[in-house]
């Protein structure tokens, strides 16, 4: 797959910006919704996240997508995989799905000609972390085993922490990074994740300290991606709850600060904020495109 250099983002902006957008309809229509919304980069599902589809794209389809997204000069594409996949899961039937399909994932993403393909590590639900983290790593080994992914980049996304999931605690990142060098793995990281987890990226020196271990522990050169979400629950709480930017207990200023911090130029920042009424998508994005823009207080 051929990279083209990227544009500096949003006008006015050192970042990228773009939202999750439904692949509901026919599937170049997810590239229309993000273009419709003004954004730099987008993420879609390539298909159901709920259950265990594995069917391959209709070419046809995939090549008008691709046209699409390359007409609207969305990039980069980023891919979230299916829900149900856990590769860190101790029972064999479970693992054994879950690894032929994220093999799916990437064949789609493939397909599309996705920069990005972002998984959550799983839950190893009994298991000592470190046996469940070593389960991730057998099965990433196992799903792409001969498979040429040609530039498309997988990302490990730091979790809440909710249950028992792991990647809530950056160090098991790291431990995945350490145990498949071959793989090149980058970062996805969710602002609302870090913040359930215990990083509190709400004040300058909680940026700060949470930006330091990021670059301690996984490099700050792996994040690729970042969700950008604010939080409905507590700093720790370890609970995923998504909220609307500036309505939760993350903050404005938190996200104003993080979109100009300078070891964040030039990555791209995707929402995942809840839709509940409609246009909320849109407001979403205009406030992040208003802190982009600003360096002062909004």
């Amino acid at each position: 797959m051929k990279r083209k250099e990227r544009s500096a983002g949003s006008p006015g902006a050192r970042v990228r910006i773009g939202i999750h957008t439904s692949i509901a309809g026919r599937l170049e229509q997810a590239a229309d919704r993000a273009g419709e919304l003004g954004c730099d980069a987008f993420q879609i599902f390539s298909s159901s996240p709920r259950n265990w589809d594995r069917t391959p794209l209709n070419p046809v389809e995939a090549e008008a997508f691709r046209a699409r997204r390359h007409a609207l000069g969305l990039d980069p594409l980023v891919i979230h995989d299916n829900y149900l996949i856990n590769l860190a899961s101790p029972q064999p039937v479970l693992r054994s799905r879950s690894i032929q399909a994220f093999r799916a994932e990437m064949e789609r993403a493939l397909a599309l000609q996705a920069d990005y393909l972002v998984i959550h590590p799983g839950s190893g639900v009994g298991l000592p972390r470190r046996k469940a983290i070593e389960n991730v790593a057998a099965g990433l080994r196992q799903a792409t085993r001969g498979f040429r992914r040609n530039g498309l980049e997988i990302l490990l996304e730091n979790t809440s922490g909710q249950g028992s999931a792991l990647g809530a605690d950056l160090q098991e990142l790291a431990a995945l990074l350490r145990m498949l060098p071959e793989m090149n793995l980058g970062i996805c990281l969710d602002t609302a994740h870090l913040f359930a987890a215990g990083y509190d990226i709400r004040s300058p020196g909680g940026l700060e300290e949470t930006l330091a271990t990021v670059h301690t522990t996984l490099g700050l050169e792996r994040v690729k991606v970042i969700h950008t979400n604010d939080s409905r629950v507590p700093c720790g709480a370890r609970a995923d709850r998504h909220e609307h930017i500036g309505r939760g207990r993350i903050g404005l200023q938190a996200f104003r600060r993080l979109l100009h911090h300078p070891t964040l130029a030039g990555k791209t920042f995707i929402l995942e904020t809840p839709i509940e009424r409609k246009g909320d998508d849109r407001r979403n994005l205009n406030t992040v495109r208003r802190l982009a823009r600003c360096r002062g207080r909004t």
